[in-house]
Formats: structure tokens, sequence, C-alpha cells
């Protein structure tokens, strides 16, 4: 089996997180691509960007350009594990983006996820987060900051929730469990001293490698690709 890992369109990320996403929604913020292939089909995609909140490294001393998040890890089919795709696709990003840090990715117990790619990937559990506001607009769930990236600025997040939908709702989103990956001897160290004991898979709890709510054969490449890492 040839596992191939290259920088990718955004057609072919659209593709992957709207058919193999459970979420089926692509990030709005600027985003870092990473589609994988087995044996020449098209079976996952990694997306890291700068995530829900501005401020998401903050709390670690960071700045907005020294961290990011992974946002997706979309999949059909395959049999690489997902612990090893990502730690690729973060070696690629190591590369590419030579300022950032850290790395910082959730697991939503809501959707069965406990994080186990996190945790066979060995990166550091840290808590769970701050429940944030989410709204129920035309029966679909939107996270605070995803509304407030897609208003217009001359109306309130409220306002603009009525717009689409008269009768939407405002509720209080679920903790995820929080997970870190330094991409540095220093900042290992530092966060290193967060590290609390995993948190367990409980009964209804999928494995959070369960990304895809679709499952198909893979596709065929989609468009052309910047660089090109094969590996066996």
């Amino acid at each position: 089996m040839n596992l191939r890992l290259d920088w990718c369109s955004y057609e072919a990320a659209k593709y992957a997180v709207e058919h193999w996403h459970y979420s089926q929604r692509m990030p709005k913020s600027k985003l870092a691509r990473i589609g994988v292939w087995e044996d020449e089909k098209y079976i996952s995609c990694v997306l890291f960007g700068v995530g829900a909140t501005g401020d998401l490294v903050k709390q670690f001393g960071l700045d907005k350009f020294q961290g990011c998040e992974l946002v997706r890890v979309a999949l059909t089919n395959h049999s690489t594990p997902v612990s090893r795709i990502n730690a690729i696709a973060l070696k690629m990003l190591k590369r590419e983006f030579a300022g950032l840090r850290l790395v910082v990715s959730f697991a939503d117990p809501e959707h069965g996820h406990v994080g186990g790619i996190y945790q066979a990937g060995g990166w550091i559990y840290t808590g769970d987060s701050v429940p944030a506001d989410e709204y129920i607009i035309n029966s679909k769930r939107w996270h605070g900051r995803s509304l407030r990236n897609t208003k217009p600025e001359e109306i309130t997040t409220e306002q603009y929730a009525a717009h689409l939908d008269p009768n939407y709702q405002k509720i209080k989103g679920s903790s995820k469990h929080r997970y870190l990956y330094p991409l540095d001897e220093a900042m290992w160290k530092q966060i290193e001293l967060l590290r609390r004991p995993y948190p367990k898979r409980g009964e209804g709890e999928i494995d959070s490698a369960a990304q895809s709510n679709v499952q198909t054969e893979g596709a065929s490449p989609i468009s052309p690709l910047l660089t090109h890492e094969t590996l066996t």
C-alpha cells in the first residue's frame, strides 16, 4: 500500500469535508490543506486553521501566528492509522510554517468522540474547554464564532440569527476535550506541565478516528497538487 500526503486544493478539501466528515461543513477561516492518498485513491484531508476563537493560544504565551488548530480530519475507508496520517501532516505543517509552535485540537463528546487519534499520537490532554454560545438556525447548529464571521458588520449576531431564522435558539454548547501538540522542545517542556490523564471512552462513545459519517470508496485525485511527499 502506497501512502501519499500532499498540499491540496480548496476543492479537494471541501469534497472530503462535505462527504466524509460528520459536520459536513467547511471551516470559514484561512486553512492549511493536506490531502491523503492510498494507492492513488483520495481518502482523507487534514485541515489546520485559526480555529473558533482568536485567542486560541494566547493563554500559552503565544500570539495568533504561533499557533493553530487542527480543525478537520475528514476521511473515508482507509488502511493507514489516523494517528500516522496526523503525524506526517504535523511534520509537513512544521516545515512549511516555521513560526508555528503549538497545534490545538478538540474532541467533542457530544458526537461520541473522546480523542483516540490524539491519544495514539501522544498529544497532551489539558482538560475540557469552556462551553461557548451556539445557535440553532433552521435546524442547523452554528458555533457563535462561525456566525459572527459570516454576519454583516452593522448588525449583531442575534439580529443576524433572527434574519436567517425568526425562531432561532441560542444555547450553551458542550465542553470539548482539549489536546495540544507542541512543535518545538521548549514548548513541549512548557505544555507537559499541563498534562492530565487521558479521558477514557465511555459507553456509547466512539473513537474520534471515526470522523466520517458517510463511508464510500476513495475518490480519484481532484485537483493539481502543490508539493509531493510519498511514504510506503
